[in-house]
């Protein structure tokens, strides 16, 4: 006779028990790379065998990969047992919070006045909103839009509406505008029978709160719960999680607080470290064998993050091998270091490893500029997650501020520019200039046009007198767009500093005559991005932001630009980190840590040029929390050592 159970022979003893323990909340605590899908899919499929309907369970994760993966998972593991062929057309709930929340408000789009096909507004509707209602409202866009913006998502992520946050803000500027500015903001969602993505969970909760019936409805509905990456739950969706649970009390936690890394999105670490106040009848288990590192490398991820003090304490262990030290590499210079990586890399696939099966991890988007660099001059096919350095729109404007200054012809890059940071020149007026129609414009008009005329001018002349890199500071401070990016966002935050790479970059034209420093370094970097845009090949080394690796794995990978006030990370004019942000810094190293599954590179350089002046770097605090017994200090061996100065594109 069959074994109905059989799909538990492949699960650990922990795994297992956390399966098989269905009734009640349940608090699973899962270590990098120690199977917790696995878990929560063998969860979902012995419910179901044990007798209850696939519509009754309810599975939410954070992203539309995760919960396809999820999907296809459970799927799969129903599809393959004998046992319930009767239900294989039939499926569990498994979504994202936002996909439950359109799901919720469709079925109740009547009672919240909205047509059941309602529109949602994705980022840049919402921009475009605001930017309009700023407008209406006498405030410069470029200045105040992202600060709102951050200020109305913030506050929706924690489940307060307009009229709470009117009744309840305080008489500052800052306040005072965003109530002025939500207001209308909220009028014109309303006119387009629109909810922006925030919504699609306040709007939810407000409903669950305000409609018992509709809440009995759901928890009828939903008998067990289940929530992937429950340490990145913000207030709202962690309140929506407690309401759905409150009636059967059937729900079940995925997380690891060590991983908990997004608290600037508003993810709440204490959702995770509080669950069992609101649940103190609560089963934990812990899943810490892990299947994908070697010995070495979790024994330092182990020594890294114990240091941490807002955590629910665990040690992962494995039964792999102990496997390579961790590799250490000082580079003179952040070119030494990208040419280190270039090199062993190469060596690497020369060797037999697939390049998809290495990854460079770094903390702040500037520093993909020079291994970029260095991968395109050794040859080593390479793929960017995200967007590639002189493909982001700040570094094509700077680009574009040098030559429409240098070529006042330049109907492209003038046209790009003109409203860069926002001067009140619109699409009407641009028209007007490109078609020759310019004496046809208001007086006051004219006169805008004509002051960046001059400014353009102004640039020209500085282009051509002063070195590279301190032209583009100049061009940086007074055309604006260093006040305009002063906004304290940290995707501001993140394109100011890769405009002050692009100065970096710049000073290796400085020893030449102005003239000639700004013609070839117009030339180089146009050679770079037209080599960039060559992206064929779908393999590749990978090279991404620690943020952006989350729940990824490689066999080889290297985590570099390891300085202090690099990684551990201190945005522009701000203080070195303390207490709980200090502590997301060291989550975050934990999390590229354990990313490796056969080898971990680390790296940092001695001296590192950042807006045009080297600065002379410690190494960073995360280096020397490690024991010397795990580590090997790398060099270029018998590769050629790169030049000190040097960017070959």
């Amino acid at each position: 006779m069959e074994d109905k159970k059989y799909y538990l022979n492949s699960l650990n003893s922990e795994q297992k028990k956390a399966v098989l323990a269905t009734e009640g909340p349940v608090l699973i605590v899962a270590g990098a790379g120690a199977g917790k899908t696995k878990t929560l899919t063998h969860r979902i499929l012995h419910i179901i065998a044990s007798g209850v309907s696939p519509e009754r369970i309810l599975a939410i994760t954070f992203t539309n990969k995760a919960a396809r993966e999820m999907r296809e998972r459970v799927m799969s593991l129903l599809e393959n047992d004998t046992n319930l062929a009767h239900l294989r057309k039939r499926a569990p709930f498994i979504s994202t919070f936002h996909s439950l929340g359109v799901q919720i408000i469709k079925e109740n789009a009547e009672i919240l006045k909205l047509p059941r096909h309602f529109s949602i507004f994705d980022t840049s509707d919402t921009k475009k909103t605001l930017k309009d209602v700023l407008t209406k409202v006498g405030l410069d866009p470029k200045e105040h839009l992202e600060r709102v913006r951050h200020i109305i998502s913030g506050e929706k992520g924690r489940g307060v509406t307009v009229s709470e946050y009117e009744e309840r803000a305080s008489y500052d500027f800052n306040s005072e505008m965003t109530k002025k500015v939500w207001v209308l903001y909220e009028e014109s969602l309303k006119k387009e029978h629109a909810l922006d993505f925030d919504d699609l969970l306040l709007k939810t909760l407000k409903l669950l709160e305000k409609y018992p019936d509709v809440l009995t409805k759901y928890q009828e509905r939903f008998l067990y719960i289940h929530i992937d990456e429950y340490q990145d739950t913000n207030k709202v969706q962690n309140s929506i999680v407690e309401m759905l649970a409150r009636k059967n009390r059937n729900i079940c936690v995925v997380g690891d607080t060590d991983q908990n890394i997004y608290s600037w999105r508003g993810a709440e670490i204490k959702n995770m470290l509080h669950f069992e106040r609101s649940y103190p009848e609560v089963q934990t288990f812990f899943l810490e064998q892990n299947y994908r590192s070697t010995k070495n490398i979790l024994a330092v991820a182990n020594e890294i993050i114990e240091k941490n003090n807002f955590r629910i304490p665990k040690k992962l262990f494995t039964e792999n091998d102990s496997g390579e030290k961790i590799g250490l590499f000082e580079g003179r210079n952040e070119i030494d270091e990208a040419h280190f990586i270039a090199l062993k890399s190469k060596w690497l696939i020369e060797n037999g490893v697939k390049a998809d099966h290495i990854a460079v991890l770094y903390r702040a988007n500037f520093q993909s500029r020079v291994l970029e660099d260095a991968f395109l001059s050794y040859g080593v096919p390479y793929q960017m997650l995200g967007t590639k350095f002189f493909e982001r729109k700040e570094i094509k404007d700077m680009v574009s501020f040098i030559r429409a200054s240098l070529n006042p012809e330049n109907v492209s890059d003038f046209a790009r520019i003109i409203n860069i940071p926002a001067r009140g020149i619109g699409k009407t007026t641009l028209q007007k200039i490109m078609e020759g129609k310019e004496s046809e414009l208001p007086e006051s008009m004219k006169i805008k046009i004509n002051n960046f005329r001059k400014m353009l001018l102004d640039f020209k002349n500085v282009l051509t007198t002063e070195k590279p890199s301190e032209a583009l500071k100049y061009i940086v401070k007074k055309s604006g767009i260093e006040d305009s990016l002063k906004t304290g966002l940290e995707e501001d935050t993140d394109r100011l500093e890769n405009i002050m790479e692009l100065v970096t970059l710049a000073t290796k034209y400085d020893e030449l005559t102005p003239e000639e420093g700004i013609e070839k370094f117009l030339t180089d970097t146009s050679l770079a991005s037209d080599q960039d845009s060559l992206d064929g090949e779908k393999t590749g080394v990978r090279l991404m932001t620690v943020h952006a690796s989350k729940g990824l794995e490689f066999n080889y990978v290297f985590i570099c630009g390891l300085e202090n006030d690099l990684f551990p990370h201190k945005g522009m004019g701000e203080s070195r980190k303390s207490g709980e942000d200090a502590e997301e810094e060291r989550r975050l190293f934990y999390v590229a840590v354990t990313r490796a599954g056969k080898k971990l590179f680390l790296t940092y350089a001695q001296t590192r040029t950042i807006f045009g002046t080297m600065e002379v770097n410690s190494p960073s605090e995360f280096i020397d929390d490690i024991p010397s017994k795990y580590i090997d200090r790398e060099g270029f061996g018998e590769s050629p050592k790169a030049p000190l100065f040097s960017i070959d594109f």
